[in-house]
């Protein structure tokens, strides 16, 4: 296969090109800003659709490792940010893919959306812009790809690992945290983890079936009192984590409301319900089991 990989400078484009590669596939690189490795120097979100026919064409397929996360955050509204970052360019370069004559692609996401899926009681959509972009990323790209394009959705959770220059954004705070001397906290609840190489691993696997489906990717569930005590000890600093009780996160989430409203700020999970996440395990049920401990170490060390 020749894939075209948009983002694949980031953490978990680096990883899909390295196993893209490893199993004789041939790959074609795309970012916004120059590195080494990078084929093609571009943002997805402002090129013309000629550009991007252009771009695809000689490929079978394409994988799209970019856009926001969920800590998108500014002033006033940010779903419009999101779907810029997430939806649109998504919307155009499967259009594109499916001009080209291309024949698989998939889309690095997240596992809001499978929990969302799953439990449609939560209101998860609803109730944060973060994941209904996702949402809209999936539903809107599958319709541009049309019914000759698969693309698979893969639904990403904590992701531990480090590629060169990257290293997983949330862990920059919590890895100098957990080696400083500060007590350890941690809330009920957890979430499930994997490795940014496993991300690469079950990416690349879906391209090879073209599959359509959504793919959530995990390797193993993790408490955070169990998440945080593992970092800790990668960290050369072993100590208890004590547990928060859910009332006073409840309350500090509510005040996080309360403060984002006076100062205009959205975020692209909404603090007053981001309980309703942090508290509950969000776990997904491991297709192979495997400890993410290497992952955390290198983590860590980066």
């Amino acid at each position: 296969m020749k894939i075209l990989v948009v983002g694949g400078s980031g953490l978990l484009g680096h990883h899909v090109l390295e196993q893209l590669r490893l199993r004789g596939h041939e790959a074609t690189t795309v970012a916004r800003t120059p590195r080494e490795g990078v084929d093609h120097v571009l943002d997805v979100t402002t090129v013309s659709d000629e550009d991007l026919r252009e771009l695809l064409a000689g490929h079978d397929g394409v994988v799209f490792a970019g856009g926001m996360d969920d800590r998108a955050v500014g002033k006033g509204p940010v779903a419009p940010r999101l779907h810029a970052g997430n939806v649109a360019p998504v919307v155009a370069l499967l259009s594109a893919a499916r001009a080209a004559g291309c024949t698989r692609a998939a889309v690095l996401a997240s596992y809001y959306t499978y929990f969302d899926r799953v439990h449609p009681e939560w209101g998860l959509a609803a109730k944060h812009p973060y994941v209904h972009s996702r949402n809209e990323q999936a539903r809107l790209g599958r319709e541009a790809a049309g019914p000759d394009l698969p693309v698979a959705v893969i639904e990403v959770p904590f992701v531990f690992g480090v590629a060169p220059g990257r290293v997983p954004e949330w862990s920059v705070p919590l890895v100098k945290w957990v080696r400083s001397s500060s007590p350890l906290f941690a809330p009920v609840g957890g979430s499930a983890a994997t490795s940014a190489s496993g991300v690469g691993i079950v990416t690349v696997e879906a391209l090879e079936g073209a599959s359509g489906a959504d793919i959530p990717v995990v390797e193993e569930n993790l408490r955070w009192k169990e998440m945080f005590t593992r970092l800790a000890g990668a960290a050369g600093r072993p100590r208890p984590v004590r547990t928060i009780p859910a009332v006073v996160v409840k309350a500090m989430l509510r005040l996080r409301g309360l403060v984002n409203g006076w100062n205009g700020t959205q975020l692209g999970l909404t603090a007053e319900h981001l309980d309703g996440l942090l508290l509950r395990e969000l776990f997904v049920e491991p297709p192979v089991p495997r400890s993410v401990d290497e992952a955390i170490r290198e983590t860590v060390k980066a």
